[in-house]
């Protein structure tokens, strides 16, 4: 299933994507797709419905996150052995593991907007990993039988505040806009192997990152063992799994993001996104 949420912040409704790409309202059967929902229970009477029984949606306007309630937004660092390279640090010997505050997270087009005085900030394209039950110390065996699905998250990155700061990452992460997610959160029964997705991301026309999930240094099952050793993953958390090489912290010179720049980013299978940069202004995050 490809599930996802429309209409403006506040009053966004839950939908699904029937075979022929169109957009079908979920009104009828769920008030909301929730973290709470995203259990096999909760997505079994989803699973039973004929979408193109449902009315479509046609102009769903707005494109939300998937979901609502995310609990955690979990991120790994260097998971490509390409982008620790061009960063210049080593491979690391286990995951990397950083958080984004759920205040972050915006709709797939959403506008980022670009934090007071920002000169570096960066893009990355990352599959996202939706748990869709409790996970505490799995088995990479067990692990993926803990996802609901996944998704596209832009991991958008400030690189002053996270590497010339001080401290840890987290200040360059957490800004206001800089976690797009979806449009969609595809049901693992579509995804039947996170190995095998290329994924690329643009900016202003021009291809800028290329890259497949086959070259993570951890892969989804070990991220997620890893993760719920540190921490109880619940329905709903989110666990972004790292970038491939192209990012702009690593081009000869750096190239950073600025006020009217577009991107856009896929991966297989998940959809696509599209983001304007804007300079700061809160009206476009609150409103």
């Amino acid at each position: 299933m490809k599930l996802m949420r429309y209409g403006a912040k506040g009053a966004e409704k839950p939908a699904i994507l029937d075979r022929d790409g169109k957009v079908r309202d979920l009104s009828g059967v769920v008030p909301d797709i929730t973290a709470d929902l995203l259990t096999p229970q909760g997505l079994a009477p989803i699973a039973k419905v004929d979408p193109s029984s449902l009315p479509i949606v046609s102009d769903p306007g707005r494109i939300a996150p998937p979901w609502s309630g995310m609990g955690k937004f979990v991120c790994i660092g260097l998971n490509y052995a390409d982008h620790a390279a061009e960063s210049g640090l080593p491979i690391p010997a286990e995951p990397v593991v950083f958080m984004k505050p759920t205040s972050c997270v915006v709709g797939a087009n959403d506008a980022v907007v670009l934090p007071k005085d920002s000169v570096k900030s960066d893009w990355e394209v990352e599959l996202g990993v939706v748990i869709g039950a409790r996970a505490r110390y799995v088995s990479e065996a067990d692990a993926l039988k803990h996802v609901a699905g996944y998704c596209i998250v832009n991991d958008v990155s400030e690189r002053e505040y996270q590497i010339e700061r001080g401290g840890t990452w987290d200040k360059g992460k957490g800004c206001d806009t800089f976690g797009p997610v979806g449009p969609w959160l595809v049901t693992t029964d579509e995804i039947p192997d996170p190995q095998a997705l290329g994924m690329w991301l643009d900016v202003n026309g021009t291809r800028v990152q290329n890259g497949n999930t086959r070259t993570m240094i951890f892969n989804v099952a070990q991220v997620v063992s890893y993760v719920s050793r540190f921490m109880t993953l619940y329905p709903g958390d989110l666990i972004t799994t790292g970038t491939p090489p192209g990012v702009g912290l690593g081009m000869k010179p750096p190239k950073f993001l600025k006020a009217g720049d577009e991107m856009r980013l896929a991966i297989d299978g998940l959809g696509e996104q599209r983001q304007r940069v804007h300079a700061w202004n809160p009206e476009l995050i609150d409103g």
